[in-house]
């Protein structure tokens, strides 16, 4: 019996090692995966700071969100013929924009009060959207009236949770790190996420409509375990001085509120709006144009996602260059990126064609995500503490307004290419207009009518 040991021992060394190596070599890509994705998200300091790990959550939040995007597309929009799709649509922006408008006015006073509570603030809009997701997972089989609600509330929930993300940033700075830096780290990091979860949508669609929405919820859930992962700072008001704006009025200094958020704040809003006009516009009227007019004799569904790619690189560019950017003078970038859109429209109009329908869609991309961090820069850096979070409630919701009207806008428009890009360089125009000078006025004097102090 002794020797039968032996040899089992001796058998069952090398087996051992055998399955060690074999388990070592398929964790591998997985682990140095992990580990490089670590060591991005953490370097120049972020790991230190808590910056890391707020990209991290902020990943997950993109790859759960396009997961319910893939779902819904398929719902909404390619299941049924043009015409009934524009008024699904349509249905759907009237059934979630309207009550949106509503509540969203709400999220930003009601999570001031929350300062001590922010990690639980964004783990609760989370977790809120992991159950929306089943509930919606029953719907998108029955097409039932179900899914604009839930759809509601996971817009709600989702705009909770960038407007309290926003309001984190500047408390989790490393060292030397710009606002606009920062935020388009954090940026980038979704849109990665959203370009590698966006195809495992689409394969999981392939399965079952639910599919991308049982995928959803598991991300959600792994992001509200995350959420409490940030550091304790987030939550906590130690060190934070209350700040307060100041401008004077004949000899007076108004209490911080809103309305004093100085012209850098109102003309940079303005120009973003524009721009988020311009992608709701963009996004609807290609989305039925090339479903009739498909680009280079290619299906719609390749013609669309040719434009969605170019947009998608255009975006991950802009945030990219902001990262790069130091950004001092974020108003001036804002000016910039608008006659640059404007520009791109003005050509797309008269040498309209289907590369150049990319290229604007690329343009408009870059443009909006450099203009929209530049934005959430002069925030951070103009708002008080007390009114900060409220403020980039109420931004949110205009931009998301805007993007609205743009995409009906889109939605009412003959499918007529020129038409649609002569109305796009209309947009982008009427907000060079409005916001341009202004903006030029006041990255020259500074923040002369509006200080933090």
């Amino acid at each position: 019996m002794a020797a039968v040991r032996s040899s089992d021992t001796h058998t069952a060394g090398p087996v051992r090692r055998t399955g060690r190596a074999i388990g070592h070599a398929l964790r591998l890509p997985l682990t140095a995966g992990a580990r490089g994705i670590r060591k991005a998200t953490h370097a120049h300091g972020a790991g230190e700071s808590g910056l890391g790990k707020l990209i991290e959550l902020h990943a997950v939040n993109g790859a759960g969100d396009v997961m319910i995007t893939v779902a819904l597309a398929s719902t909404v929009f390619f299941s049924v013929p043009t015409d009934e799709a524009r008024g699904r649509v349509a249905l759907y922006l009237a059934v979630t924009m309207a009550p949106f408008t509503l509540l969203a006015p709400v999220i930003g006073p009601l999570l001031d009060r929350l300062p001590h509570g922010r990690r639980a603030a964004m783990a609760c809009a989370m977790f809120t959207r992991a159950a929306l997701a089943i509930l919606m997972s029953t719907a998108v089989m029955t097409g039932s009236l179900e899914l604009y609600p839930a759809a509601l509330g996971v817009l709600v929930a989702s705009k909770a949770y960038g407007v309290v993300r926003s309001a984190v940033v500047p408390r989790l700075l490393p060292p030397r790190f710009s606002l606009v830096r920062a935020n388009s780290r954090v940026t980038l990091a979704g849109l990665l996420a959203t370009g590698v979860a966006a195809p495992i949508g689409a394969g999981l669609h392939q399965i079952g409509p639910r599919w991308p929405l049982y995928g959803a919820c598991l991300i959600f859930l792994a992001g509200t375990f995350l959420a409490f992962t940030l550091p304790r700072k987030v939550d906590s008001a130690k060190g934070e001085r209350r700040a307060r704006l100041v401008t004077v009025v004949q000899g007076e200094k108004r209490k911080p509120s809103l309305r004093t958020v100085g012209p850098a704040v109102l003309h940079g809003l303005q120009a973003n709006a524009s721009h988020r006009a311009l992608s709701g516009f963009l996004t609807f009227f290609l989305a039925f144009l090339l479903r009739e007019h498909p680009l280079f004799g290619h299906s719609a569904v390749v013609s669309l996602g040719i434009v969605g790619v170019a947009a998608g690189a255009g975006n991950a560019l802009g945030t990219a260059v902001g990262a790069w950017l130091k950004a001092r003078g974020p108003e001036l970038i804002i000016a910039t990126v608008l006659g640059v859109a404007l520009t791109a429209a003005i050509v797309a109009a008269l040498l309209f064609g289907g590369l150049m329908m990319a290229v604007l869609c690329a343009v408009a991309g870059f443009t909006q995500a450099l203009s929209k961090l530049s934005l959430d820069a002069v925030i951070q850096r103009d708002v008080p503490e007390q009114v900060r979070t409220s403020a980039f409630a109420r931004s949110e919701t205009l931009l998301q307004m805007s993007w609205v009207v743009g995409g009906a806008i889109g939605i009412a428009l003959p499918l007529n290419g020129v038409l649609g890009m002569s109305v796009a360089a209309a947009i982008v125009g009427i907000g060079a207009v409005i916001a341009a000078r202004g903006l030029l006025t006041a990255a020259r004097r500074g923040t002369a009518h509006a200080r933090v102090a």
